[in-house]
């Protein structure tokens, strides 16, 4: 395979890994793993070599997301996806669905591994189910049905009415506004009453380890968190497709906020990141 060949398939290949394990690191494994493989291959009978990447892919990040699994069940505190920059902000072409939303690999992290990747090869990047099987190892008949439970759980998360995205940004602009001038009261106009707070810093940073609930007391928090640790601006930024929040302290990213919004606009959930493991690979301007 040339190098030409492979920077065409590479977003292909990246985008498959980090669906099904929702960490850059491990996708960036995978990446490398895939690529010495498909250099060393005769890939001259490979008629479809993209179908071909993405199913050595898959398979890899199989045995990763087993091993994974068992590593969360004794991670500390909340687990969220590390954060993919995509648009403008994207260090590399990625290809952005609805499926790289941190909202949709939370939903994915409740099926069960094969569940996800017979979903992720088949409904995301139209793998026949036979290939989907070789991947399984099982019959297409059951990857089939493998692909239909969880895409019966996807459904019901897109269901939930949201917003437009010009409403998600406005209202966005305006939390970010408030956040920065310490105005608790216009914190709490943009979270829902039953807003959710989540912090994920998997044991390596100051965090809370529930889950914080009520619009009010996440305005509390969020406004308190900022003051005791010196945090800087906040820059608009988008996550996988949705728009979110870096923000800096001493000119480094120390948190991504991603959000979920109801139908009327309002903030459902802020979900950040801190662990600095899931950042080390965010590099955006202060």
């Amino acid at each position: 395979m040339t190098e030409e060949e492979w920077a065409e398939h590479r977003p292909a290949v990246f985008g498959v890994a980090y669906r099904l394990l929702g960490s850059v690191a491990d996708a960036e494994d995978v990446v490398q793993d895939v690529w010495l493989r498909a250099a060393a291959a005769d890939l001259s009978d490979v008629k479809d070599r993209r179908a071909w990447l993405v199913t050595v892919a898959a398979r890899r990040s199989y045995d990763v997301l087993r091993s994974a699994r068992v590593r969360r069940e004794t991670y500390v505190g909340p687990w969220l996806p590390e954060p993919l920059l995509t648009g403008p902000d994207a260090a590399q072409p990625v290809l952005v669905d609805e499926s790289v939303s941190t909202a949709m690999l939370l939903v994915m992290e409740e099926l069960t591994p094969p569940e996800r990747v017979a979903f992720v090869l088949h409904d995301v990047f139209e793998v026949p189910f036979g290939e989907v099987a070789g991947v399984l190892g099982n019959t297409p008949a059951a990857s089939r049905q493998l692909a239909s439970r969880a895409r019966r759980r996807v459904a019901a998360a897109k269901e939930r009415p949201r917003a437009s995205r010009p409403e998600r940004e406005r209202v966005l602009t305006a939390f970010r506004v408030a956040y920065e001038t310490g105005d608790l009261e216009g914190l709490v106009r943009l979270l829902h009453p039953d807003a959710v707070y989540v912090t994920d810093g998997g044991g390596k940073v100051s965090a809370a380890r529930k889950l914080i609930v009520g619009g009010r007391r996440v305005a509390e928090v969020l406004q308190r968190v900022r003051g005791r640790h010196a945090l800087g601006h906040a820059v608009p930024c988008e996550v996988g497709g949705e728009p979110a929040l870096a923000v800096f302290r001493d000119g480094v990213v120390t948190v991504i906020d991603t959000f979920e919004f109801g139908a009327d606009g309002r903030i459902m959930a802020v979900r950040r990141v801190l662990n600095p493991d899931k950042l080390a690979h965010v590099t955006l301007a202060p």
